[in-house]
């Protein structure tokens, strides 16, 4: 293991200032997103999605890096330079998603296990050969009644471990995803304690597993409450909540934590990530690692119009600058 080249990928990845853009949804979200705005979901038309997207002029100073899908890692730009490659010269490092989707857990078929570690250090070895030099494994938690379990919890923590490990191993930046999912009927109290609950559990496996802590990034989640719950919770009780989860449990050598927005709107994620670090400093960066808080405005904006490219990268840019005053705990606003 190369804990030297790892530590400094990491350092690169947690630049400050900049975030990760996810750019990994699979074929079947991306249809959903691509049909919402009248677009059919053609590989020709991912293409050029993501095109937009990755050939956005001046991404680098704000984006450290992106993480690719399968498919589009293996693609070309529509100048027909490998996306990687596009990457590369604007100076963000490319990563790739490595896990393969969620299953229901065997005897409790309502919590979530991900698939994708047979096999795994054979398709590492071949994305990073396509470039990739980060990786990606989103584990997910549910909130009901009877969830999570302590073994459903166990199963995951040990199965991030086991990937994090084989990327290290690999050469390869492991992001660590453990997602407690806000999609329930919990309140803020609940998402603290169950996320205090995984992350105990996840960085004790990791120990089992001697990851290198300092050459990886955790995404986890923001202890909100949970959708249906009916509870508002402003931006000062969530990033209070949170950074006492993770005063708590995140050990100080690790480098950083890249937020993912879990479903919150574009504005409350950039507002909630600034509330934590107007909080700091903390011993480690608290940065974004947004999906389709980065990416709904240029999708709408793009609209998949070739004529509207401009427009969907000026609204992608937009918003990463935001994300950007806000990881140094300095957005006022939009």
């Amino acid at each position: 293991m190369d804990t030297e080249h790892l530590k400094t990928v990491t350092a690169q990845l947690l630049a400050r200032g900049k975030g990760i853009l996810a750019a990994d949804e699979s074929t079947s979200t991306i249809e959903k997103r691509l049909t919402a705005i009248g677009i059919t979901s053609t590989e020709e038309n991912r293409r050029a999605y993501r095109d937009m997207l990755l050939t956005t002029p001046g991404l680098g100073e704000c984006i450290s890096g992106v993480i690719l899908y399968d498919e589009t890692i293996r693609q070309k730009a529509l100048d027909e330079r490998p996306f990687p490659e596009v990457l590369l010269s604007a100076g963000v490092l490319p990563g790739i998603k490595v896990d393969l989707g969620t299953q229901d857990m065997p005897g409790s078929p309502e919590e979530k296990v991900t698939k994708g570690l047979e096999g795994l250090s054979d398709r590492l070895k071949e994305y990073r050969a396509l470039g990739a030099q980060f990786a990606k494994w989103r584990a997910v938690i549910t909130i009901t009644e009877g969830a999570p379990t302590d073994e459903n919890i166990t199963a995951n923590a040990h199965d991030l471990a086991a990937y994090a490990r084989t990327c290290q191993d690999e050469g390869i930046v492991p992001i660590v995803e453990p997602e407690v999912l806000m999609d329930g009927a919990n309140t803020i109290e609940v998402c603290e304690e169950v996320s205090r609950r995984v992350l105990t559990a996840v960085f004790a496996a990791l120990g089992e597993a001697d990851v290198y802590i300092p050459g990886m990034i955790l995404k986890t989640n923001m202890v909100v409450p949970g959708k249906m719950s009916g509870q508002d919770a402003a931006s000062e009780l969530i990033a209070d909540a949170t950074l006492r989860v993770f005063t708590g449990v995140l050990p100080p050598d690790l480098q950083g934590q890249a937020f993912l927005s879990g479903g919150q709107s574009d504005i409350e994620a950039t507002k909630n990530l600034d509330a934590m670090n107007k909080k700091g400093p903390h011993p480690w960066a608290l940065t974004f690692s947004y999906g389709r808080a980065l990416q709904d405005a240029p999708l709408k904006a793009w609209g998949g119009k070739a004529e509207n490219k401009e427009l969907g990268q000026a609204a992608l840019m937009h918003r990463a600058r935001m994300n950007s005053l806000a990881a140094k705990g300095e957005y006022a606003g939009e």
